[in-house]
């Protein structure tokens, strides 16, 4: 771009202004070697033996924590644009809190320059990470941070003992089936004066935290003992029933069946071992994640290839058969599960003969899952229910829950700043709108910190 002489020039006013060289040395009048500067990864094994394998980095942390090169969108308040990305940072300030402090500090572990996978700086730096996957589809460079912290926590903790939380939330499906057995006594137990706070305690939650009651009746007991019966015509779909709908808010999956068959199809359900792993998955448990994942996406593959439709009705276990079941099992089971899975708004407006109802008149404030906005995107829902009529406000952001986070030990304060980001304001300017939100984490904390009741789109619809 410039002579010779022109840069002879700028280097002689640089040499007047800035005799001691300070301002960017080494830039444009007198450049350091191309390679002088060049990150190489050394120091770690990288191939991700049995982590998260991304199509576009085959796998290798080193190329994935790479991936950033600074842009610094994370942290910028990306409201205005609909975009999650980054909730942690936005409630600190602090640059170890955003995408892209934290990916520094993997590339300094690829390097050698920290200890290892247990590095306490690392460790730290990824604590506040609430894994709500909006790097994945905001960050213009195609940072997955909940992946690699999965794959932290999968190495740090691999055959050690681990934090009691990775027990006690990671395992939440296993202690969901107890509990639903006995789902009275099961909520009796954590109401008890003095047991429900050393419950939380054992357990590694925040004591400001409750524990979500069980439904009196699991929606697969009540499936038992109520199944609906089609018309002879009526097409088969297959409902994904996850540990969320089926042991703590089995209306969502009720108004799903109903609607479902109002619209001309016959609603089977998924088989009860076919949990998504996504507790064990945020926890970084991959081995078990991945143990669990190929027993289902082999029963899924199965119905998806006799033409069956599934249809999921919790967005973080939506996302799972949709992207990381994929991802950590590159199968072809998994790739037919992920190509027939698909969200309650998605299916309806595959429908030509299927029409909303009317919600003229109905206010909508929506809090769309962060899984869902991430990895399905939330254009489906919108258009359904403008198409019906209603006045939809889409809120930014995170709940600030997130699954386990929210409800850890040491989270509170950062998980409710996340929620007044964005949520809580909305709630409280609007007292009388109705509040949908497909996720349960996201229902669970409008419920704690606003005692409001949020729909799921099922409920809403029918």
């Amino acid at each position: 771009m410039y002579s010779a002489e022109a840069l002879s020039l700028f280097g002689g006013i640089k040499a007047a202004f800035d005799p001691g060289n300070l301002l960017n040395p080494g830039v444009l009048v007198d450049p350091d070697p191309v390679d002088s500067s060049v990150r190489v990864g050394a120091g770690l094994p990288l191939v991700r033996a049995g982590g998260f394998r991304h199509g576009h980095d085959s796998g290798d942390l080193v190329a994935s924590v790479h991936r950033c090169t600074g842009v610094g969108k994370c942290r910028a308040d990306n409201s205005a644009h609909g975009d999650v990305m980054c909730p942690s940072y936005l409630a600190t300030r602090e640059e170890k809190d955003s995408t892209r402090g934290r990916a520094r500090i993997l590339q300094e572990m690829i390097r050698g320059e920290r200890t290892d996978w247990r590095s306490p700086a690392v460790h730290e730096a990824l604590d506040l990470c609430l894994s709500c996957k909006g790097c994945t589809s905001d960050c213009p460079t195609g940072i997955d941070m909940p992946s690699y912290k999965a794959e932290v926590l999968h190495h740090a903790y691999r055959r050690r003992v681990r934090p009691r939380s990775h027990y006690s939330l990671g395992w939440l499906p296993r202690w969901a089936r107890l509990a639903s057995l006995a789902p009275g006594t099961a909520n009796r137990a954590t109401t008890l004066p003095g047991i429900g706070r050393a419950m939380l305690s054992v357990a590694g939650v925040d004591r400001r935290r409750s524990v979500p009651a069980f439904a009196p009746t699991s929606f697969r007991r009540w499936w038992r003992r109520n199944r609906p019966t089609g018309a002879a015509t009526a097409r088969p779909v297959m409902l994904y029933v996850d540990t969320f709908t089926n042991a703590f808010s089995p209306a969502a999956a009720h108004a799903a069946v109903e609607l479902l068959r109002r619209a001309g199809f016959a609603p089977q359900i998924s088989a009860p071992s076919g949990c998504c792993g996504l507790t064990w998955i945020s926890t970084g448990q991959l081995d078990a994640a991945r143990r669990i994942l190929r027993r289902t996406t082999t029963d899924l593959a199965q119905v998806a290839r006799a033409g069956v439709p599934i249809v999921g009705l919790e967005p973080s276990c939506t996302a799972v058969l949709r992207s990381d079941a994929v991802e950590l099992l590159g199968t072809d089971d998994a790739r037919t599960v992920a190509a027939h899975t698909f969200t309650l708004a998605e299916f309806l407006s595959r429908q030509e003969d299927w029409s909303p109802p009317d919600l003229t008149g109905t206010s909508v404030i929506a809090q769309p899952h962060c899984h869902h906005h991430a990895v399905m995107g939330w254009t489906a829902d919108m258009q359904l229910l403008t198409r019906a009529g209603a006045t939809v406000r889409t809120l930014a952001g995170c709940c600030g829950l997130a699954g386990n986070f929210g409800v850890e030990a040491g989270h509170y304060e950062v998980s409710v700043a996340v929620a007044g980001q964005n949520l809580l304001p909305a709630l409280d300017e609007d007292p009388t709108a109705v509040v949908l939100a497909d996720g349960f984490s996201c229902r669970t904390q409008i419920s704690e910190l606003r005692d409001r009741k949020a729909l799921h789109l099922a409920e809403l619809l029918l």
